[in-house]
């Protein structure tokens, strides 16, 4: 059974940093890309940012771009770093978990696995 599991979440002021943390479980990691997304209240959950499932490289969303960093560890736990946060940060953030994908996933539609979301609030 695949559960992912965000953790880190929490109520931060403009300018500072947050590192969320997605735990996997049930999954066979090195073939998994990920991704995380956002969804702020009456709004589309968006797209933040992916790595490969190789690990080799990432993407991310132009509003996060340079502030925010995905990186992955051996141990089936991905990372999004946030530094410089921003009010329009807030939102609740999820991971994602696309199987037997050595690439990027983008598209929030193929990915297969999510977790519950953790709360990210910023205070201006």
């Amino acid at each position: 059974q695949v559960q992912l599991v965000e953790s880190g979440g929490g109520l931060v002021q403009a300018g500072g940093s947050l590192r969320l943390s997605c735990a996997t479980s049930g999954i066979t990691y090195s073939t998994y890309a990920m991704g995380w997304f956002r969804q702020a209240p009456g709004k589309e959950r968006q797209f933040v940012g992916a790595i490969a499932g190789s690990g080799a490289s990432t993407s991310y969303a132009d509003s996060v771009k340079g502030r925010f960093t995905i990186s992955r560890d051996t141990k089936n736990t991905v990372y999004l770093q946030m530094n410089s946060v921003k009010p329009e940060d807030t939102a609740v953030y999820y991971c994602a978990a696309k199987p037997r994908s050595p690439f990027l996933v983008l598209s929030k539609s193929l990915y297969e696995y999510w977790g519950q979301g953790t709360q990210v609030t910023v205070s201006s």
